[in-house]
């Protein structure tokens, strides 16, 4: 993949618990922290206590290829108990900048009522981040830079939804 293909990653997993079980997990900023291998910690930004359509949190990630760095998300859809969606940015710019990446959370039960199919991805934003440099630098391994940062992100979404889903179910 390219990064003119609007590189995404999605995966999906079953849960035997309702969806407004599965909804308080995703909701809560802490809960993929405590499953990802990436993410380590986050923390409301600018007063805010609880999701809300434009609040702010930042993330401190850490994997060994990138080292660490810290995030800003913004929440852009908070539609209970279905979407939660937010868009990563750069710090500064939190609350104006163009997305480097958006995730989301997608809950829907399941047609025999026994539980709650859920979703979980991210796709690239329009803002030029690390793995824009990285291409830039070695262009001619642009699909292996490119496959190389999607295999690790669906890592961490594949062992976040595990940890949703044992929590869940608990």
């Amino acid at each position: 993949m390219r990064l003119a293909d609007v590189p995404r990653v999605e995966c999906v997993t079953e849960i035997a618990a309702e969806p407004k079980r599965v909804w308080a997990l995703v909701s809560d900023i802490a809960t993929p922290a405590r499953y990802s291998p990436e993410l380590q910690e986050v923390e409301w930004l600018d007063g805010a206590e609880e999701p809300a359509v434009g609040a702010c949190f930042s993330g401190r990630n850490r994997n060994d290829m990138l080292g660490e760095w810290r995030t800003a998300s913004r929440i852009t859809e908070l539609t209970e108990p279905r979407v939660f969606a937010w868009e990563v940015v750069y710090f500064d710019d939190r609350h104006l900048g163009e997305p480097l990446a958006i995730w989301t959370f997608t809950l829907e039960p399941l047609a025999d009522g026994s539980g709650t199919r859920l979703r979980h991805g991210m796709r690239f934003g329009a803002a030029r981040g690390p793995v824009h440099t990285f291409v830039e630098r070695y262009p001619e391994r642009e699909e292996q830079i490119v496959d190389g940062r999607l295999a690790l992100l669906r890592t961490g979404i594949e062992m976040t939804l595990a940890g949703v889903k044992a929590e869940a179910e608990a």
